[in-house]
């Protein structure tokens, strides 16, 4: 199969490439490079178009005679503030109509295998104990300023307490990212009516693992603790560290894109690995496993456009890609305190 991945040199992007080629797919990859400060380093059997997704002409070379996609390429994170929502927009809105288009005028009705991600809910599932499933407000600044964190009850104020998100959770982003990946999968789906592709959109938690990305505004919150142990300093931990996350390894992410590359089911999913875990545990967990000298601090500070709880459902994967996580919380954590990031 021949099988074009997007964004192939990346984080994500590049841990599929390396199961696709060692299955012995032959792979394509397009990717701008515009992440790195040196050529990164593929398989020799793979294709690489240097190109941004902007790039028609890139665009239109890198779809030619592949019977399948994996569309990873993304400018990703919360970015620094709004201010960035001109580059997002371009990049993810942008770059993902381009590939369509491409795919289009050669008529391709392959697999199309999309990188979303769990921030197009917002806020997760709630439950109040008086008034059962709620939806939880926008944060308010002055809530926040005031460190109340946890998200409450529109009926009757009292705090909530946050449950698993399905797939069929009402779309709800909260920041310029998350508007641009629910675009993205709308767009990819309306593809798929319209050329019958089938369509399969990802929607990751939280990432982490080896080649990740170093402490940039666009990093993960791993990859910005681990950046910050490096230097000998305290992760900083916004709020109080009580946030709940799905920490998920790269390995199992890459393994789902090629599980979802090989079924013909249409619909989206989330890839987590059933286990939360607070942003404090995390950061303590990475702290432990690099140096016991450095310990987490919790600082009270907030974005606005972040959210507080958002735990997955890993059912739906589990029913229809016979995906499961395979790598720990705590293994996966001690491993990345010494994994080589980009």
């Amino acid at each position: 199969m021949r099988v074009l991945v997007t964004g192939g040199a990346g984080f994500i992007g590049g841990h599929v490439v390396d199961r696709l080629t060692a299955r012995g797919d032959d792979v394509v990859v397009l990717d701008s490079l515009a992440a790195h400060e040196k050529k990164p380093a593929l398989p020799d059997s793979v294709e690489l178009i240097v190109g941004d997704l902007r790039d028609e002409q890139a665009v239109r070379r890198a779809v030619e005679g592949v019977d399948a996609v994996c569309h990873q390429a993304a400018r990703v994170g919360l970015g620094v503030d709004f201010d960035d929502v001109a580059a997002y927009v371009a990049d993810n809105d942008g770059g993902t109509a381009n590939l369509l288009r491409a795919l289009w005028r050669r008529s391709f009705s392959g697999r199309l295998v999309v990188a979303s991600s769990m921030v197009v809910y917002g806020e997760g599932r709630y439950r109040c104990r008086e008034h059962g499933d709620v939806r939880a407000e926008p944060r308010r600044a002055p809530d926040l300023d005031a460190g109340r964190f946890e998200p409450r009850c529109p009926r009757c104020g009292a705090d909530l307490a946050w449950a698993s998100v399905p797939e069929d959770a009402p779309l709800d982003p909260r920041n310029v990212y998350a508007a641009t990946k629910v675009h993205t999968e709308h767009l990819s789906f309306l593809y798929g009516r319209e050329s019958g592709a089938a369509v399969c959109a990802l929607r990751y938690h939280n990432v982490y693992g080896p080649r990740m990305p170093r402490d940039t505004p666009y990093a993960g919150v791993a990859s910005i603790f681990r950046s910050a142990l490096e230097a000998g300093a305290a992760p900083r931990v916004f709020e109080d560290g009580g946030q709940t996350r799905d920490f998920v390894h790269v390995g199992d992410v890459a393994r789902a894109n090629l599980l979802a590359l090989d079924r013909e089911w249409t619909g989206a999913c989330n890839i987590a690995s059933g286990e939360p875990h607070t942003v404090g545990d995390m950061a303590r967990t990475l702290a432990a496993a690099f140096s016991e000298q450095h310990g987490p601090v919790v600082t009270g500070e907030y974005r606005l456009g972040d959210v507080r709880h958002v735990v997955a459902s890993p059912d739906l994967a589990a029913e229809k890609l016979d995906f499961r996580a395979e790598t720990g919380f705590a293994e996966g954590m001690t491993a990345f305190a010494r994994d080589p990031l980009r």
